[in-house]
C-alpha cells in the first residue's frame, strides 16, 4: 500500500507544478510592464520666420519744449503782478508793471529836445537855401556859404540823434511793463509788489515753460549706436522709407503713456564721462501729464528685421558654460540638442540669430521626459508669435 500512496503524491505534485508553470507563463505574457514603453509626447512649435520691428529700451528725462526766464530790462519798483502762479499765460501777456514815472519823464524830455532841434534844422535849411541864391551872384563869400552848409548838416545829425533818443526812451518806457515772451505755464514769482528790481539781474522774476509738446532726452551708449548703424548699413535692419520711427514711453509708475513720440535728432558728439549719445524725441502732452524732469523709459524703434526667428523662452536652457541650448525634434522623431545664439529678448521670446531654421520643430513642453537621441511624439502647439507686442512686430 505504501508505494501506491507515494505515486499518488508524486502525481499530484507534478500536476500542481504544471499548473503553476502555465499560470506563470500566462501572467508574464499579460503583464504590460514587460513590453517596450511608448515614446513620450512633447509639445512643439513650428519655427516660422517673420518680419520683426526691433525696439530698444532707453532711459531719459523730460525737458520743456520752450523755456524762458523772465527778467527785468529796466530798473524800478514793482507796482503790480498780473498773473497767478502756476497758471497758463499767453505770449505777450502782462506779467509785471514797473513804476514808469521816471521813464515817462525821460521820454517826454527826449521828445521836447527833438522838437527844439527840428526847429533849429528848419532854420538852418532856410538859411542854406538863401545862401545858395546869394553865392550864385557872389553876394556872399564862399566861407559864409560853407558855414551855412555845415550848420544845416549838423542840425540834421542832431535831429537824427534826438530821434534815436526818443526811440530809446520809448523802448525803456515799454520795458516797464514786463510781458510773457512765450506761452506756457508760469511758475512761482520770486518778487512781490513793492520789490526793487534791476536791469538784467541774475535772479529771474519767474520762469515760463511750454509743456505741449514736450521733449524727452534719451541716453544711448555709443557701442549700441555703432551696432545699430552697422546693422542698417549691412541690411540686417531696414527702416521704412520717409517714415519717422515712433517711440513709446513707460512712466515711472510702470504705466504706458498714451501718446507716441517721434525722434527729432541725435547729438553729434559723445559724452566723454558716460560714453553715451543723447537722442531727443518730441511727444504731445495735451493733458500735461509729463512734467519737466520726470524719469521715463522709452521703447525706441530701430528697424525691421526680415525673416527673424523667435523662440519661446521656456524652450531655451543654459549649459554649464552659459551657452543657450534647445531641443528639436528631427524628421525621424528623434530629439536633437541645438546650440543657439540669442541676440535679445522680445516679449517672452528670444530672437535667435543661429541654431534654428524655418520648419524646425522646437520642443517647448515635456522637456523633462526626453533626452538627446530618444524618440518622441510631437503635439503641435499654437504659434506663440502673439506673445510679441504689436509695437515690436510688423
Amino acid at each position: 500500500m505504501k508505494p501506491v500512496v507515494s505515486n499518488r503524491i508524486i502525481f499530484i505534485l507534478i500536476a500542481l507544478g504544471s499548473s503553476f508553470l502555465v499560470t506563470g507563463c500566462d501572467s508574464s505574457e499579460s503583464n504590460p510592464q514587460s513590453a517596450a514603453p511608448p515614446a513620450p509626447e512633447v509639445g512643439v512649435v513650428i519655427i516660422k520666420p517673420q518680419d520683426l520691428m526691433l525696439s530698444t529700451e532707453l532711459a531719459g528725462r523730460t525737458t520743456p519744449f520752450l523755456i524762458a526766464e523772465v527778467r527785468p530790462q529796466v530798473s524800478g519798483i514793482i507796482q503790480r503782478r498780473g498773473f497767478e502762479e502756476g497758471s497758463e499765460v499767453k505770449q505777450g501777456q502782462s506779467l509785471y508793471q514797473i513804476d514808469p514815472a521816471s521813464y515817462q519823464a525821460s521820454h517826454d524830455v527826449a521828445r521836447a529836445v527833438l522838437a527844439r532841434d527840428e526847429a533849429m534844422l528848419n532854420t538852418a535849411e532856410l538859411k542854406l537855401r538863401r545862401y545858395k541864391e546869394l553865392i550864385a551872384s557872389k553876394a556872399i563869400s564862399q566861407e559864409a556859404f560853407d558855414e551855412a552848409d555845415a550848420a544845416s548838416k549838423q542840425a540834421k545829425a542832431t535831429v537824427a540823434m534826438d530821434k534815436a533818443a526818443v526811440k530809446s526812451a520809448q523802448i525803456n518806457l515799454a520795458y516797464t511793463e514786463i510781458r510773457a515772451p512765450i506761452a506756457g505755464r508760469i511758475g512761482r514769482s520770486s518778487v512781490t509788489q513793492g520789490a526793487l528790481v534791476t536791469a538784467s539781474q541774475s535772479a529771474a522774476l519767474a520762469t515760463i515753460q511750454q509743456l505741449d509738446p514736450i521733449y524727452v532726452d534719451l541716453n544711448q551708449s555709443s557701442a549700441d549706436l555703432l551696432r545699430l548703424k552697422r546693422a542698417l548699413s549691412d541690411g540686417d535692419l531696414k527702416r521704412p522709407d520717409n517714415a519717422a520711427l515712433s517711440i513709446s514711453l513707460i512712466l515711472a509708475d510702470g504705466s504706458q503713456y498714451a501718446h507716441q513720440g517721434e525722434l527729432q535728432f541725435t547729438e553729434v558728439s559723445v559724452d566723454e564721462i558716460t560714453g553715451t549719445v543723447t537722442l531727443r524725441a518730441k511727444f504731445p502732452n495735451p493733458d500735461q501729464l509729463l512734467l519737466p524732469g520726470m524719469f521715463v523709459r522709452a521703447m525706441v524703434e530701430e528697424g525691421v528685421r526680415s525673416d527673424a526667428i523667435l523662440a519661446p523662452q521656456q524652450a531655451v536652457t543654459r549649459d554649464a558654460r552659459g551657452n543657450a541650448i534647445a531641443m528639436v525634434l528631427n524628421p525621424d522623431n528623434k530629439v536633437e540638442a541645438r546650440t543657439l545664439v540669442t541676440e535679445r529678448a522680445v516679449g517672452n521670446q528670444w530672437l535667435i540669430s543661429q541654431g534654428l531654421a524655418a520648419g524646425d520643430r522646437l520642443i517647448v513642453d515635456g522637456l523633462q521626459k526626453i533626452r538627446p537621441g530618444a524618440e518622441a511624439r510631437a503635439v503641435i502647439l499654437p504659434d506663440p508669435a502673439g506673445a510679441v507686442s504689436s509695437a515690436q512686430t510688423k
